[in-house]
């Protein structure tokens, strides 16, 4: 038997997007410089407040990617064939403002992304996505 086969069936999904922000050994640190990392984690609590569950986490191991931000859609998103995006290099206000605007139109299955935003979407590695929770 698989270990897929035994997991529990996937949650149904949150009501609104996640916005998962790594705030690990590389994101969030002065090795970022010129960037104020509280600031960019306000502006996305305050300005996402009731349309998206923003988090912090420890580190997700894409160091290389500092600053990293995840979106995973909401269960709408989801079931209209929303995955999570993984967004790296977030070291700017533009940037950040630009995925606020995405959540602020639905996120991940619902709304198209700014087409800046494909600069910044990467792939991590399968072992890297297992360790973020799902929604």
């Amino acid at each position: 038997m698989s270990k897929r086969s035994r997991r529990a069936a996937p949650a149904q999904g949150a009501v609104r997007p996640t916005v998962t922000v790594c705030r690990g050994c590389c994101c969030g640190s002065p090795k970022i410089a010129g960037l104020d990392h509280a600031a960019q984690l306000r502006e996305l609590r305050t300005e996402l407040a009731g349309r998206a569950t923003v988090r912090v986490t420890d580190c997700i191991d894409a160091c290389d990617q500092a600053n990293v931000i995840v979106v995973q859609p909401s269960a709408e998103g989801r079931r209209a064939g929303g995955r999570p995006v993984w967004l790296g290099l977030v070291n700017d206000a533009d940037a950040t403002g630009d995925i606020r605007a995405w959540i602020e139109d639905g996120g991940p299955g619902l709304a198209d992304p700014p087409a800046v935003l494909d600069l910044y979407a990467f792939t991590p590695s399968r072992r890297v996505r297992a360790e973020l929770p799902e929604q």
